[in-house]
């Protein structure tokens, strides 16, 4: 079987990963971790979010974030940007601030956009419309995430009809990438594949990326599953930063030291220094007073001083 011989990964971990920590997290601690990414050869980093500091205070000082980080030749930094309030926030600043890539997301579940956004999947396109407009008029890339790809809290499994027509609709506004996110981490690769198959109706290849939940164990098989389709693109998060908010006590975000390690084993190019990114992931988890959430942090770390 060919698999892709290099892959792209997005680190959430300091958006996806940090946004629901109770404990207020420093701006500083936030920067240095992107700082540290970004040393490993993390060439794309999902920083923050601009949202309401009243829904998620982890993220009030995502303008100070974006000001204090040094970027990188090469390296792209992306934001979450629910509506146009929160777009006209980030590109507030200098433009040297301003994120090259913004994040728009939909779910492929009716019933899960009624109750995280309280509108309708149809509805909170058009919200999106002219966050999309103004971004690619700046010239700023547009990301769009396809949440509950596969399953969801509420409705249960998720058809791949649905995630089409996100697809499609994500398509009609504008939206230039799009990610099939296993939300709440119940998919197993038959399922992922099929939602992937659903979304190549309307984007190519290179406009895909998978993002998977560990929630059942499943999230390197998974990305397994999608490699074997050609996909070379994925988010992960550095020490698996992230918990699942819709499954009580169930990990998150799949660990991107786990992925690379997999990636490595098989040949597959990322060019991401992976004991630079252990280093990195120790360095979050030393603040938050925990462990590494990854496997491989774990292994790699324990051989150090064995």
């Amino acid at each position: 079987m060919k698999f892709p011989s290099k892959v792209k990964l997005v680190d959430v971990g300091p958006r996806d990963g940090l946004q629901n920590e109770k404990a207020p997290v420093p701006a500083a601690v936030k920067i240095e971790l992107v700082h540290r990414l970004q040393d490993a050869g993390l060439s794309e980093i999902e920083v923050t979010s601009f949202v309401s500091p009243k829904w998620v205070p982890q993220m009030a000082d995502a303008a100070e974030v974006m000001a204090g980080i040094r970027r990188q030749p090469g390296v792209r930094h992306s934001v979450l940007t629910p509506n146009m309030k929160g777009f006209e926030a980030a590109v507030s600043a200098p433009r040297a601030q301003w994120p090259d890539e913004i994040v728009v997301f939909a779910a492929a579940s009716e019933a899960f956009s009624q109750r995280n956004i309280n509108c309708s999947i149809t509805e909170s396109m058009e919200r999106f419309r002219p966050v999309v407009a103004a971004a690619r008029e700046r010239s700023i890339g547009v990301r769009g995430a396809i949440s509950c790809a596969v399953g969801c809290p509420y409705e249960g499994d998720v058809a791949p009809a649905q995630v089409e027509l996100v697809a499609r609709l994500m398509k009609d506004i504008g939206v230039q990438h799009i990610g099939v996110a296993d939300t709440i981490g119940v998919g197993t690769p038959d399922k992922v594949q099929r939602a992937m198959e659903a979304a190549l109706k309307h984007y190519g290849l290179d406009e895909l990326s998978g993002h998977f939940h560990d929630t059942y164990g499943l999230a390197l098989a998974n990305t397994l599953a999608a490699l074997e389709m050609g996909v070379w693109q994925y988010d992960s998060s550095s020490a698996g930063l992230g918990g699942c908010p819709y499954a009580k006590g169930a990990t998150g975000n799949v660990a991107t030291e786990d992925v690379v390690y997999m990636l490595h084993g098989m040949g597959i190019a990322t060019g991401i220094d992976l004991d630079k990114l252990v280093d990195a992931g120790q360095f979050i988890s030393d603040f938050l007073e925990r462990k590494p959430n990854s496997r491989a942090a774990t292994a790699l770390l324990n051989k150090r001083v064995a």
